[in-house]
């Protein structure tokens, strides 16, 4: 039996033990999967403190219940750690790590090389390693495979590579990581059919590609396309804002047409880890090539206005009430980047708090999902949440909305603010002291 074969039985007879190396919002979810199909699970993080909760049964992010972690736990089947040579006794090691941009937009890989660096030592014969961060086309056969092969691994014969980017879509309810289809491209045929069997146990649908190299491309079209049709439908906002014509009420109606029409809506900007982050992974790996990408980074540019738009919605508004922007008290509702979660990665609601503070505004926020500020690589607030009452309300001179939660009641902020700029379309029709922006 070659390696191929015995990978391949090991994962179908579920005496494969997995190896999921960065426990976030793409990790976690995963190892719950394969804990709930019978897998021994090896989870690996350099983050000491989110291993020494995960092995007490907690969870750190909202979404995922402590109660499944424990079960994880409990089951004996699950075990988190910070050691890369715990990387020895898995038999398939799968990367769910960051891949942020730099501060000149370009990708920084240095998470999923560093990794893999780490790694190095700890591969042998019989290993299949998955890379799930979204990247440029060409990362895992120029990044990952000169490590494989430098560990003294022929890939396709010994160890196996391929690229199956996440489709994490947190807090959605009508989908899951066991029934969102997965994209999975090998670095040969037999890589390709150890890869189709490691994802095949968890997830309904596997969808097989050609190429690692056409994985990491339909990851970025996905995300790229969302991209685009956010930035238009911001610039008809900014337009039709002129016009005096309410967008929402406009996408709503267009919405109605049963063909050829797919409806996007503006907000204060772009947020979470992929949608403002992955089309410059193109854009720049483009230039390789001799091409500019000007559609993505036109895009790129409409999306990245959105909070200064907002924040001058917000002083006109102030100005015609008789009041500047310097020393006004502005209450935020909603920092995290999308409504119903606590993720607040790249979330527009941090820029919109910084603009606002270097203006001179007083600023201070509420969000359900988000207690206490956290700690962030570029902006960081000594705030915590403001409980959302009459009073606490009528006590700022305006509020503005930015991520629309389902908890917060809508109906009491409007009675009690007396100025309120919305940016998600919460409050349709007129209304004094609601502005659109």
């Amino acid at each position: 039996m070659n390696q191929e074969q015995s990978l391949i039985k090991k994962i179908s007879d579920r005496t494969a033990v997995i190896g999921i190396v960065g426990l976030g919002y793409v990790g976690l979810p995963l190892m719950l999967r394969y804990v709930e199909e019978g897998y021994q699970v090896r989870g690996i993080d350099i983050d000491q403190d989110k291993v020494e909760k995960l092995n007490q049964g907690l969870s750190y992010i909202e979404h995922i219940d402590s109660s499944c972690i424990a079960d994880a736990v409990e089951s004996g089947l699950f075990e988190a750690t910070t050691d890369f040579s715990k990387a020895t006794e898995a038999d398939a090691l799968i990367l769910c790590v960051p891949t942020p941009l730099n501060k000149h937009r370009e990708p920084d890989l240095s998470f999923v090389v560093n990794t893999a660096e780490s790694l190095v030592p700890y591969l042998r014969k019989g290993h299949i390693l998955s890379l799930e961060s979204t990247t440029y086309p060409g990362t895992t056969e120029e990044e990952l495979l000169p490590l494989m092969e430098k560990a003294g691994l022929d890939v396709g014969k010994d160890a196996f590579l391929v690229y199956s980017p996440e489709r994490e879509d947190p807090a959605n309810p009508n989908f899951e990581t066991r029934t969102i289809p997965k994209i999975c491209g090998g670095h040969t045929s037999a890589c390709l059919r150890a890869g189709i069997a490691l994802y095949s146990v968890a997830i309904d649908r596997v969808v097989p590609v050609s190429s690692t190299r056409a994985a990491e491309m339909t990851k970025l079209l996905e995300n790229i396309h969302r991209a685009v049709n956010i930035g238009l439908v911001n610039e008809m906002k900014v337009v039709a804002d002129r016009m005096d014509i309410d967008i929402h009420e406009v996408i709503n109606a267009a919405a109605t047409k049963p063909f050829g029409f797919t409806p996007y809506y503006p907000g204060p900007g772009l947020g979470g880890h992929c949608i403002p982050i992955d089309p410059f992974y193109l854009t720049w790996k483009a230039r390789e090539y001799g091409l500019h990408t000007r559609f993505i980074e036109l895009a790129g540019e409409i999306n990245a206005y959105m909070p200064r738009f907002v924040i001058d919605k917000l002083v006109d508004a102030l100005n015609d009430r008789g009041k500047t922007l310097k020393g006004s008290k502005i209450l935020v509702l909603g920092i995290a980047y999308k409504k119903n979660v606590d993720d607040m990665r790249e979330s527009p609601s941090v820029q919109l708090m910084s603009g606002l503070t270097r203006k001179g505004a007083v600023v201070e926020y509420s969000d359900p999902h988000v207690p206490v500020f956290p700690d962030m690589r570029e902006h960081h607030f000594d705030l915590s949440s403001v409980a959302l009452t009459p009073e606490s309300i009528s006590s700022f001179d305006g509020v503005l909305l930015a991520t629309d939660h389902t908890a917060f009641d809508y109906p009491m902020i409007a009675q009690h603010a007396h100025l309120i700029v919305d940016t998600r379309g919460k409050y349709p029709g007129a209304a004094d002291h609601i502005v659109r922006a």
